[in-house]
């Protein structure tokens, strides 16, 4: 980009962000987004003036029959933003559309076989992220996600956490970092725990971190950043090595954001006493 087009962007985004946010979408985000509450003033101030740009610049499209309104956009928009208040990201993008169905929804897949040819088959996703500047997301899934206080998963966090990934050309679970320096503690510290999951998942047991993390290192960055946020007591204390990577790149710390507040997430995880 252009020395003259770098700041005719940043004057259209400072423009935008001068906006006043009207109290129907701070309602939205209150009620949907659960850690704006927990945020300092500073940080809440951000992730709205964030929310302004990203809603300005990326368009939205309802599939499957679903009417798009504006709890959906500032929904997915304010969960998406809360990811980029301490990265080096520019709104992600490369990310031009988000499509959202009403509920999972069945995408073509294509599988190569060892001997040549291939196997077409029907998937059932609740979510999904295209290098080519696409997210998808099923609302269901979302609206489930933001009003149970017990939830592990969150397919916003986890799709955009593969844009973030995305932004320096390559899915392979290295996002921007704050300089050079900082790769090689990321690698060490991603790839040990990488391989930890894979072996705890081919011994079958159970842990913190989501076994599907296993399936390659974009999708342990992906998954490992849902477990940040979702469940930041457990990745703490039995990963952390991973969880100081993850907030020295977010530039939040949940655990600390949560102290006063009973430990609901513990609640459920008798078993992750097994995990590595």
């Amino acid at each position: 980009m252009s020395i003259l087009g770098w700041f005719s962007k940043k004057r259209r985004r400072d423009e935008i962000r001068a906006r006043s946010f009207s109290d129907e979408f701070l309602a939205i985000v209150a009620k949907n987004v659960r850690w704006h509450r927990r945020l300092d003033a500073e940080s809440k101030k951000e992730l709205i003036k964030k929310i302004q740009v990203f809603l300005a610049e990326k368009a939205f499209e309802g599939c499957g029959g679903l009417e798009l309104n504006d709890e959906i956009r500032v929904t997915i928009a304010a969960q998406a933003c809360l990811l980029l208040l301490g990265t080096r990201s520019d709104y992600y993008p490369k990310l031009q559309t988000i499509l959202v169905y009403p509920s999972a929804y069945l995408a073509r897949t294509v599988e190569p076989l060892r001997g040549g040819g291939v196997i077409e088959k029907d998937e059932e996703r609740i979510g999904e992220s295209w290098v080519s500047g696409v997210v998808v997301l099923a609302w269901d899934e979302i609206e489930e996600e933001f009003t149970d206080p017990f939830a592990r998963h969150n397919v916003v966090l986890h799709e955009f956490a593969h844009q973030l990934d995305y932004e320096d050309g390559a899915a392979d679970g290295a996002p921007l970092l704050s300089g050079r320096g900082a790769y090689p503690r990321w690698a060490k510290v991603m790839r040990k725990e990488f391989e930890s999951l894979r072996r705890r998942r081919d011994l079958g047991r159970p842990g913190v971190i989501d076994d599907y993390g296993a399936k390659n290192p974009a999708e342990f960055f992906a998954v490992a950043t849902e477990t940040f946020f979702e469940r930041p007591r457990s990745l703490r204390l039995k990963h952390q090595a991973l969880y100081e990577e993850l907030k020295r790149y977010y530039h939040l710390d949940p655990v600390v954001l949560l102290e006063g507040d009973a430990p609901l997430e513990e609640n459920s995880e008798s078993n992750d006493s097994n995990g590595f």
